[in-house]
């Protein structure tokens, strides 16, 4: 699939890479082998995606509810997250890919801040791909924090109001959301953002999920009519320029 096929391209991608312990344990790995082979993976998708046309890709990488983990696994994904800042982020910004990171810092180290920071602004004037990395996110989290900082302004809560409060407001809603590992859940990610995403659920577990697994995502992306809450007749009569509704 190249670019020339823009017009079957989800113009946002977001992802729940699951399956990272699930693929070391099979290989009697320490499930820590498998969050690094899963940083393989996400550099793998971010380059196919970028080959394909598509503009956005949005991972969730630790929620907020992965501070339950054993503390072994938990410390060792904070080091994997600043040690993949530190070799990861040059070569995506040569790449041309722009860094967002979207989730709560009150709970992260002073050193992981600030390569979080950092690397935003190294990447910052990049345009062929913005990559959301959620880290310590959840859905639940996203929505009351937007609520918070409407009432703290005194501003009306509303749809439109809360959907430009929200931690991925500098992007469309996602198009298409695909979870790896065969799990057909959700699990408080983007509850707001996904109302209308087409869902696509993939058997393969996150580091075996590859460009074949990502292509044949967006060709049933494809196959779907994305109506809105309109009916067929609708959608069909009005023949739309573009299959995306229109974002604040």
């Amino acid at each position: 699939m190249t670019k020339q096929d823009s017009g079957a391209v989800p113009r946002h991608i977001a992802v729940i890479m699951d399956g990272n312990g699930r693929w070391a344990n099979r290989r009697f790995l320490p499930r820590l082998a498998g969050h690094k082979q899963g940083v393989e993976s996400l550099r793998r998708c971010a380059r196919a995606c970028v080959q394909r046309g598509v503009q956005v890709l949005t991972v969730f990488a630790f929620s907020s509810e992965n501070w339950n983990r054993p503390e072994e696994e938990v410390s060792g994904l904070m080091g994997l997250l600043a040690n993949a800042l530190a070799k990861e982020v040059q070569q995506l910004s040569r790449d041309g890919v722009r860094l967002h990171f979207i989730g709560d810092r009150s709970g992260l180290g002073d050193k992981v801040c600030a390569g979080l920071a950092q690397a935003e602004t190294v990447t910052a004037h990049n345009n062929r791909l913005v990559l959301n990395v959620c880290f310590n996110y959840g859905g639940r989290w996203d929505i009351a924090q937007a609520a918070a900082r409407l009432a703290e302004k005194g501003e009306p809560i509303t749809p439109q109001s809360l959907d430009r409060a929200l931690a991925l407001a500098h992007v469309p809603d996602p198009d298409l959301l695909i979870r790896t590992g065969g799990e057909m859940r959700i699990s408080n990610f983007l509850l707001w953002q996904a109302a209308y995403s087409e869902l696509f659920f993939s058997d393969s577990l996150w580091p075996d999920f590859d460009e074949a697994c990502l292509d044949e995502a967006i060709a049933a992306f494809a196959s779907r009519e994305r109506r809105f809450g309109q009916t067929s007749a609708q959608v069909q009569q009005s023949q739309p320029t573009s299959s995306h509704p229109q974002t604040s």
